[in-house]
């Protein structure tokens, strides 16, 4: 199913100039392979049979890869994950349907 697009992705599609953080992300895209990574990892992710449900996997692991590409700290990632739209766009996080994952929770 479609769905809208928000002010947020409309106003970066009218963007001509491609910056280097999405260069970058773009062929981390291509290149890290994430379907034998996930199936990897999968069976010992937690279910969210306690607790707070989990992050989903894949998010999560996209998540760390930002964390650990940049340097950043689990609240200098959530920062980042406010303020770069490249970097939300690469973790799956749409600001219109859902908040950026707390930095107590990654």
């Amino acid at each position: 199913m479609k769905r809208q697009m928000s002010f947020a992705e409309a106003e970066s599609a009218g963007k001509k100039r491609v910056t280097k953080r999405q260069r970058f992300l773009a062929e981390m895209e291509k290149v890290v392979p994430w379907q034998r990574l996930l199936s990897a990892i999968g069976p010992h992710y937690p279910r969210g049979e306690r607790g707070r449900p989990p992050i989903g996997l894949e998010r999560m692991l996209r998540i760390y890869f930002l964390q650990q590409w940049y340097g950043l700290s689990d609240e200098g990632l959530e920062d980042a994950l406010h303020d770069s739209m490249a970097m939300r766009a690469f973790a799956g996080i749409d600001l219109a349907v859902e908040d950026v994952p707390d930095a107590t929770t990654l």
